[in-house]
């Protein structure tokens, strides 16, 4: 049993490392907007989603009128995230200034419960707008990158297989650490970044301060939207299949990775995130072999939700997060 997982280890690493920088930028999106409302935003996955569906337009597009073929795939990639982050940025702009900001001092289940149903009515949309231009949601996008290549890892430790990835898996995890990099500049080092922090930690003391709270929020939607988006795409590019439910499932594990590294702490959910397609991918290898057949694979999805259970019962705060300490 032991000789299998450490057989399957290479091969579950380069699958954990493309997922987990997936589930890391979506969390992401959850942290910044939880950081300064408190609020968890369900709709988010939906705006993976819709990143997603918008990427795999403009690169049907471009692939119909010979774009595709003419222009180097990267450079045709970078076309593609760039319009689409602009627009889901935009997305999650118009969201929260119609959804959520009239409801900013309404009671948190309120506002829960709208993010709810825009997760829903984006899910809808976009199936009918994908069922009138295709006459069916599941769409098929055009490979970019078609490559194959393969990690010798036997010549690392005799005991390993040797892994094989597409092309796709060093694009998707090379642009998603660069997005998580400029992202933690950006929060860290610049003047909307600092902005950012101030109304997280108080938003009535930042507004006292000449920062316009508004206008912050709505960066900070525009920003985690965007993120979210240009995910989508990386997502599309590397599983070529996508539907109007894939935002669902995935947004709720990415949630899963912003509390297990403490929500409100990006850099928490960028280690939540590898930490959750890690071990999904672990358990997607060796769960039929560690349980002796009883569960298979498709049984990985409940690792996350076990994680989530215990860290909420065990560390509420997350790995990174701070209790906080109510003051009476």
């Amino acid at each position: 049993m032991l000789t299998d997982v450490i057989q399957t280890l290479p091969q579950v690493i380069v699958d954990g490392l493309t997922l987990g920088a997936v589930y890391a930028v979506i969390a992401i999106g959850y942290t910044m907007v939880y950081g300064i409302l408190e609020l968890i935003n369900f709709a988010h996955g939906e705006i993976f989603m819709t990143g997603a569906f918008i990427g795999t337009a403009i690169l049907l597009t471009f692939s119909g009128i010979g774009w595709l073929s003419a222009m180097p795939a990267i450079i045709v990639l970078i076309i593609v995230l760039i319009a689409t982050s602009i627009l889901t940025g935009f997305l999650g702009m118009g969201i929260e200034r119609v959804a959520y900001r009239p409801l900013r001092n309404a009671p948190k289940l309120i506002t829960l419960i709208t993010a709810i149903g825009i997760s829903f009515l984006l899910q809808d949309i976009i199936r009918f707008i994908a069922e009138v231009k295709k006459g069916n949601y599941i769409i098929t996008g055009p490979s970019l990158f078609t490559g194959k290549m393969k990690l010798e890892a036997s010549s690392l430790w005799p005991q390993f297989h040797d892994a094989s990835f597409k092309s796709t898996f060093l694009v998707v995890l090379i642009t998603a650490i660069i997005m998580m990099l400029v992202l933690d500049l950006f929060v860290n080092h610049t003047k909307w970044g600092m902005a950012i922090r101030a109304v997280a930690q108080d938003r009535d003391t930042a507004a006292l301060m000449t920062i316009n709270v508004n206008k912050v929020i709505s960066v900070t939607f525009f920003v985690g939207s965007a993120l979210g988006g240009a995910t989508g795409v990386l997502f599309a590019v590397q599983y070529g299949t996508i539907d109007p439910y894939i935002g669902f499932i995935l947004g709720i594990k990415a949630f899963t990775a912003a509390v297990l590294g403490g929500i409100g702490n990006i850099r928490g959910a960028m280690v939540g995130g590898m930490v959750i397609g890690m071990l999904e991918m672990f358990a997607a290898a060796n769960l039929s072999g560690l349980t002796g057949g009883v569960f298979g694979a498709e049984y990985k999805d409940v690792f996350a939700f076990i994680i989530l259970i215990v860290v909420l019962i065990f560390k509420p705060e997350g790995l990174f997060g701070k209790a906080a300490v109510e003051k009476v």
